[in-house]
C-alpha cells in the first residue's frame, strides 16, 4: 500500500503514469541543497507538472536530498522545497513537498499553458 504522506516511497512506487503527466518545458532554474541555500547551482527546467520536474544541471545532487528550487519563466518565479526523486546522467527528477499558495498558482497556469501547447502540437 502506498503511503501518500511520504512524497518519496508514494512517488517512487507509482508508475510513471499515475506520478501525473509532465510536459515539456523551457525554463531556468536555481537548485541548491536545503542546508546550503546559498550553494545555489543553475539548470534548465526542461519537464514539468504540478507534482514535480526534471532539471537539467551538470550538479550532482543524491536521491532522496531535500532541495531549494527555484524556477524563472515569463517574468515570474516559483518557490519550491523539492525532493531529488531520481537522477539521469543530465540532471535530476524532483517531487515537490511543499510550494507556497501565490507559486502554487503560477505554477498551475505554467503547466495548464504548456498542455494546451502539446496539445496546439498533436
Amino acid at each position: 500500500m502506498l503511503d501518500a504522506r511520504n512524497p518519496i516511497a508514494y512517488a517512487a512506487g507509482m508508475s510513471r503514469e499515475t506520478r501525473g503527466l509532465r510536459f515539456a518545458f523551457d525554463a531556468t532554474a536555481e537548485i541548491a541543497p536545503e542546508n546550503s541555500p546559498k550553494a545555489a547551482v543553475s539548470g534548465r527546467v526542461t519537464e514539468l507538472s504540478l507534482q514535480g520536474c526534471f532539471v537539467e544541471t551538470a550538479a550532482s545532487f543524491d536521491i532522496h536530498r531535500a532541495v531549494l528550487l527555484k524556477i524563472f519563466h515569463s517574468e515570474e518565479h516559483v518557490d519550491a522545497h523539492a525532493t531529488v526523486l531520481y537522477l539521469r546522467a543530465t540532471g535530476v527528477g524532483l517531487v515537490f513537498r511543499d510550494v507556497k499558495a501565490e507559486h502554487r498558482d503560477i505554477l498551475q497556469k505554467w503547466v495548464l499553458k504548456a498542455l494546451d501547447s502539446e496539445l496546439a502540437a498533436q
